[in-house]
């Protein structure tokens, strides 16, 4: 498992990361996004088989009144011909354990209502739904 740093790497992890976020046009769409994101605090962790991400992570830290200083996880993705493998699991724990070390009280993440799959993989791994997610497009 490693932290994906340079363009090179993010180029890499847009196969995997476009199963998750189909919005996104095009590589290059990615990394520009990446970018921005990383100004921001936004790091990308990814665990790799045989020379290409199998399991992959987008988080940062926030700091607001409902959780205080919390790790947000932004994405989380296995590729779908790996699901299954406890690649999932083993990317939640480090992610669990960065968060321990950075002095997070909490794991935060957000998942779509109609998610049912990764729902059950949530709870499996203690995490427990606290909250719904209200929103408007604006556009």
């Amino acid at each position: 498992m490693a932290y994906v740093d340079d363009e090179a790497g993010v180029l890499a992890c847009f196969p995997l990361m476009h199963q998750l976020r189909p919005q996104l046009a095009s590589p290059e769409e990615f990394v520009a996004r990446w970018r921005r994101q990383v100004a921001a605090g936004y790091r990308l962790l990814a665990l790799w088989q045989g020379g290409r991400p199998v399991a992959l992570a987008g988080f940062r830290l926030q700091d607001n009144l409902v959780h205080g200083v919390h790790f947000y996880v932004d994405d989380l993705v296995t590729d779908e011909a790996a699901r299954s493998g406890g690649y999932g699991h083993l990317l939640m724990d480090r992610l669990k354990d960065e968060a321990r070390a950075l002095g997070c009280a909490k794991l935060v993440l957000d998942t779509p209502l109609t998610n049912v799959l990764g729902h059950r993989f949530y709870y499996r791994n203690g995490l427990l739904a606290s909250a719904l997610r209200f929103n408007i497009p604006l556009a």
